[in-house]
């Protein structure tokens, strides 16, 4: 056992011996590259620098005028016309794809075709509203929640098409204002025979159910005079309110009801007046999106890798046809 101790001692101080020399090994290996680097570098400082301005030259040219513009517009389809929008938006979408430039301005009336690059719709997802509005909608939420993700349910494509607000974004490669891209994809989508007969329809209902409840509400308005007057003769000028009398209750309860029901109709009138309404929209913002706005920051690099790169293989090629030659020549001896 006495001598098999110093052995394994003598042995593991060699190992560590080893180990610091591979260490002090590879340090020095990367102190070397470093120093080739800065060499090859300060060599060819004038390439470098050439390559710098000329790549901030030219990224910068491409900055300025490969810009795109992102525009957004948020809309809300009446009388149930949301598949109707969904299939225009991508039916407009395919014809930018094809770059069919005369039916996007002859037919849809955009006036510059070319400068858009994408059109897509998407939900404004309000999880709450859309509970609140039906408790059917609850009960569906609820029972598909139990087989799924509730925030893929949220979003998925047929429970989005049941909010209120979608938002039709495209981009472009200029600024431009309303009347040349907005306008017309809004006055394209509302170009449908039958929904603009379907919105003069729903337009005189809802005037009509707004004077036929106004007068309902009056006739209330009357009972409860009427009443109010009958209890203060009969009680020496003092308001009776009698909770057993079920009948003034529900009366009173549909008045409250019908009081509701008139405010959400006078804000229907405001977006029925077009079957795809126009809420708001956000034109002209500079998209930051990928590469845009960058290419002066990153052609210089690319400029440099390439530059290095073709140096390293030129280097790589000529020190192999070296060997290649040396080779040749002593198989030859």
């Amino acid at each position: 056992m006495s001598t098999k101790v110093p052995q394994n001692l003598e042995d593991q101080e060699i190992d560590l011996a080893q180990i610091s020399k591979k260490i002090g090994n590879f340090f020095d290996r990367v102190n070397t590259s470093i120093f080739r680097s800065i060499h090859f570098f300060m060599k060819n400082w004038v390439i470098t620098l050439v390559l710098i301005v000329l790549g901030f030259g030219i990224g910068w040219y491409l900055d300025y005028t490969r810009k795109s513009y992102s525009n957004q517009i948020i809309v809300e389809p009446n009388f149930e016309s949301v598949d109707y929008l969904y299939s225009k938006i991508d039916f407009l979408q395919s014809k930018v794809i094809s770059h069919d430039t005369v039916f996007l301005k002859n037919v849809v009336g955009i006036k510059k075709p070319k400068l858009i690059k994408k059109l897509q719709i998407r939900p404004i997802v309000e999880a709450y509203k859309f509970v609140e509005s039906k408790e059917r909608n609850f009960q569906l939420l609820e029972l598909m929640a139990e087989n799924g993700d509730i925030n893929k349910i949220l979003i998925d494509t047929i429970t989005s098409k049941n909010y209120r607000y979608h938002t039709i974004s495209f981009t472009t490669t200029e600024i431009g204002n309303d009347s040349e891209f907005a306008q017309p994809i809004l006055d394209f989508l509302n170009n449908s025979e039958y929904f603009k007969n379907i919105q003069k329809i729903e337009f005189k209902n809802l005037e009509s159910n707004i004077i036929q409840n106004d007068s309902i509400i009056k006739q209330i308005n009357t009972v409860l005079s009427n009443f109010s007057g009958a209890s203060k003769g009969a009680k020496n000028d003092k308001l009776v309110y009698y909770n057993e009398n079920t009948q003034l209750n529900d009366l009173i309860k549909t008045k409250q009801a019908l009081i509701e029901e008139q405010g959400r109709n006078r804000l229907k009138l405001i977006s029925y007046d077009k079957t795809i309404k126009e809420i708001s929209n956000t034109l002209n913002v500079e998209s930051k999106k990928s590469i845009n706005s960058k290419f002066k920051l990153y052609l210089p690099i690319l400029f440099i890798l390439l530059f290095v790169l073709i140096h390293a293989f030129k280097s790589f090629y000529k020190k192999q046809l070296l060997i290649f030659e040396s080779e040749k020549s002593n198989s030859i001896n």
